[in-house]
């Protein structure tokens, strides 16, 4: 067991919070966040979208059931339980900490699982308090210290650990980072059976259940790293491309945005989903900007607007798109928040183009918008079927103008329709 450290809070505003240290003990700062979510902490964990953030759990009491085994896997050997094969979080900041877990799946504690990866906690937190300090003033950068007691400097003033945390949260700038490098695959990989068609899916920071869910709907998945270029992409001779998910400002993703931009001119199918329905957004000429402290959750409802429909949806962003941006970019707003009206969903008026803002694959959170992956499928088939109805009927013009008898009917029909003019004139 690795609670019992001394352990100090600080964020941007200079506000210090008292707790215990757990996990592994560190100093470390990054961007303060919270997350209304009561379960699944050990999906939420491993989100990359996570990546350089500091996270607070609303829900008081964390680590009741443990974390289960990575080696646990589904039907196409991807972790259960796990987004990604780590702990994308910098820092974690709850109330209760269960250092006690039951559970059948259970192997190891939330603490032992922190300081395995690396990860500082922080617990006996007032995380009711700090969540109104983020609501009210947005989201702040933060550091946390679990030092104290194991380096010998539990008798350091108040002034020295302030000048510590304050140095730790300046020298951290959030929205200035690309955590692409860190996020994305460095390599192709290819998940599913070779015989089915491709779909290309640009890792901006994927979780595993958008993998399994492309797998679902009966595509094979190759995943390219966040640079890769329209060639690159094209070369897979893919049937549609799916942007994911991932952490940071959208407009750092220059080459993401540029690859987007030519998916768009090219009318290939694509799906975008959180970060990337920011990316497809940018690409296609809209803005985007920083929420003042986004949505972190799994009870967020949105409204269809093409059914008029509520939904629950799991998410997890900072940035969102400027509605009125999308004049003139050929999108549409699909999806609307309930609570704040921002954008959450967009649609290409005339091609096979959609994109979430929440995350319809949820994990952890309802399934309510699972729909979204069936509805991308069918506008590939949709696509498919008009692309080779074209082709179709291009290759029987083309063999009619190569047929000698076409020709000589032509010539026929020209002939008489030039007589019947000269008569028409003759009688005139």
């Amino acid at each position: 067991m690795y609670f019992g450290d001394q352990g100090k809070l600080m964020i941007e505003d200079g506000s210090i919070f008292d707790g215990i240290g757990f996990g592994y003990p560190a100093d470390i700062a990054g961007e303060v966040v919270f997350n209304t979510g009561m379960v699944g902490y050990t999906e939420t964990l491993t989100d990359p979208s996570y990546r350089g953030q500091i996270l607070c759990l609303t829900y008081p009491l964390i680590g009741n059931y443990g974390v289960p085994s990575i080696e646990d896997t589904d039907e196409f050997g991807l972790p259960r339980f796990f987004e990604s094969d780590r702990i994308q979080i910098r820092g974690l900041i709850i109330q209760d900490l269960s250092v006690v877990a039951s559970h059948w799946s259970c192997v190891k504690t939330l603490d032992e699982w922190l300081y395995d990866q690396r990860i500082p906690g922080i617990c006996n937190i007032d995380t009711r308090e700090l969540t109104k300090k983020l609501r009210i003033n947005g989201v702040m950068m933060g550091a946390i210290s679990t030092w104290a007691v194991q380096e010998g400097v539990a008798a350091n003033s108040e002034i020295d650990v302030r000048k510590r945390l304050s140095g730790l949260i300046k020298n951290q700038p959030y929205g200035q980072q690309n955590f692409m490098p860190e996020v994305s695959t460095s390599i192709p990989r290819v998940y599913g059976d070779k015989a089915r068609d491709t779909l290309v899916l640009l890792d901006t920071g994927t979780k595993n259940s958008i993998i399994r869910n492309i797998l679902r709907i009966g595509f094979r998945v190759v995943r390219l790293p966040w640079d890769s270029s329209f060639e690159e992409v094209m070369l897979h001779k893919p049937k549609g491309i799916v942007i994911s998910n991932g952490p940071g400002d959208p407009k750092v993703c220059k080459t993401a945005i540029k690859t987007a931009g030519e998916l768009i001119r090219a009318s290939v199918p694509t799906l975008g989903i959180c970060l990337g329905h920011q990316i497809l957004a940018l690409a296609a000429g809209a803005d985007t900007y920083k929420l003042k402290f986004g949505h972190r959750g799994q009870n967020k409802p949105c409204i269809d607007l093409r059914s008029d429909r509520a939904y629950i949806t799991s998410q997890n962003h900072g940035y969102g798109i400027e509605p009125k941006s999308l004049n003139g970019t050929g999108f549409k707003v699909w999806f609307s928040n309930v609570d704040d009206h921002t954008v959450e969903g967009i649609e290409h008026e005339s091609k096979p183009i959609i994109a979430v803002q929440f995350h319809p694959e949820a994990s952890p959170g309802p399934y309510d918008c699972i729909f979204v992956f069936d509805r991308f499928k069918e506008l590939i088939d949709d696509f498919n079927r008009r692309s080779s109805s074209a082709r179709t009927t291009e290759s029987n013009n083309e063999n009619n103008n190569n047929n000698p008898k076409v020709k000589m009917s032509a010539a026929r029909k020209k002939k008489t329709s030039k007589e019947e003019e000269i008569c028409q004139n003759m009688k005139q």
